[in-house]
């Protein structure tokens, strides 16, 4: 791995504040946990991400692309590789008619803000999940009873072979939780939503009440990355950690929250390992008294200590 050589050459076309070396990764995840990454790259514009992986490859440094790190559990002893984060400039949101043209960095309120200005109904499910659409793709991501799947059109991917290409949404085998985006090794550049027309009051009443019901059942006022657990088939993963006695049960710095037991929380000093540990702890005590195995929504990156 050659990164001083990748940095300069990156640094050729890529905007000097854009790349960040030694980045703490805390800064750029809702748990708010982990150790610095080696390079930071904020990707500037989509049309620069075959560039930037190409430049890795060739000093043979390992990379990893990340969106809003909402999903995103870094270890603390950091990721020794070169993480590409799109989210931060990669924003643009544009509406036609009944179909929203958007960036892979847009994030999800924006985008249901902008359907709602016009008028186009079906995406307040997701104004209140705190990801970038592209993550949201990647993982078919939903609430309240809506998912990517119901409004998806198409996506603009960037292939491993460096070539970008438009899927539509059959060719993603979307799924609970799940598309083939990562297993084919795409990124998500952009996609196209497609709503339809209806009342602009209903619209924004309906969005209103979604985030009444978040705040009055989800802890957000302490740094998570929403749903822990994916739901395991005929049951729901809080009830269960709740059922087992879990609800408040704390390890180091993590909680099992005790507003909904689906959440483990950051109360303010906790260690990626704390909630490493709080999630096996989690999954052995529910697999144990009921025989049902938790898989996590979170997806962990980089080193422990």
């Amino acid at each position: 791995m050659n990164m001083t050589k990748a940095i300069e050459e990156l640094s050729l076309f890529v905007p000097q504040d854009f790349l960040c070396k030694n980045e703490p990764m805390s800064r750029h995840t809702s748990f708010q946990t982990g150790g610095n990454a080696d390079l930071l790259i904020k990707l500037h514009k989509k049309e620069a991400l075959a560039d930037v992986i190409s430049v890795l490859r060739r000093n043979e440094v390992p990379f990893f692309v990340m969106g809003n790190g909402t999903n995103l559990l870094v270890g603390d002893g950091g990721i020794h590789a070169a993480v590409i984060q799109i989210c931060s400039q990669m924003q643009q949101i544009r509406v036609e008619e009944e179909k929203i043209y958007a960036e892979a960095g847009a994030l999800l309120s924006s985008i249901a803000a902008k359907a709602a200005e016009a008028s186009l109904e079906g995406f307040a499910f997701a104004a209140g999940i705190p990801g970038s659409l592209g993550g949201a793709v990647v993982m078919n991501a939903g609430a309240y009873g809506g998912e990517m799947k119901d409004v998806l059109e198409s996506v603009e991917v960037l292939t491993k072979d460096l070539q970008i290409i438009t899927l539509p949404k059959e060719a993603l085998a979307l799924s609970y939780r799940h598309s083939s985006i990562a297993e084919h090794e795409y990124v998500v550049l952009s996609a196209v939503l497609r709503l339809k027309k209806g009342d602009p009051q209903q619209i924004r009443s309906e969005m209103a009440s979604l985030a009444a019901k978040r705040r009055e059942k989800q802890p957000l006022q302490y740094p998570s990355a929403g749903s822990t657990f994916k739901r395991p088939e005929g049951y729901f993963a809080g009830k269960l950690i709740e059922d087992a006695g879990l609800k408040g049960k704390t390890i180091g710095g993590a909680q099992v929250s005790e507003k909904h037991a689906g959440f483990i929380i950051n109360r303010g000093s906790a260690t990626t390992k704390d909630i490493l540990e709080l999630i096996a702890y989690c999954q052995k005590t529910v697999l144990e008294k009921f025989g049902v195995k938790l898989e996590t929504e979170v997806k962990f990156l980089g080193e422990t200590e």
